[in-house]
């Protein structure tokens, strides 16, 4: 659901990380935006800027919230007793 006004703060930077993966399109939509793409981004930097968070551009948010795959493999018994 989509913010009925313009989020800021830390309320900005979860939404965006929230919908990262969906793309800036959606992100700025649903953090109240519009699709205002140039004043979400620059509320977004500043945001990040007062948190003293390093913030180069909205794809730094999509790797933040990507989540890691495991290494290696699964090992399962055939059976209870036999692995």
């Amino acid at each position: 659901m989509a913010a009925p006004t313009p989020l800021h703060g830390n309320e900005l930077i979860d939404c965006a990380k929230a919908n990262a993966k969906d793309g800036i399109e959606a992100a700025a939509t649903l953090c109240g935006y519009s699709g205002d793409i140039v004043t979400f981004e620059r509320e977004l930097h500043s945001a990040a800027q007062h948190m003293g968070i390093k913030l180069e551009g909205f794809q730094d948010l999509v790797k933040t919230t990507e989540v890691p795959q495991p290494i290696g493999i699964d090992v399962i018994p055939e059976t209870e007793t036999v692995l």
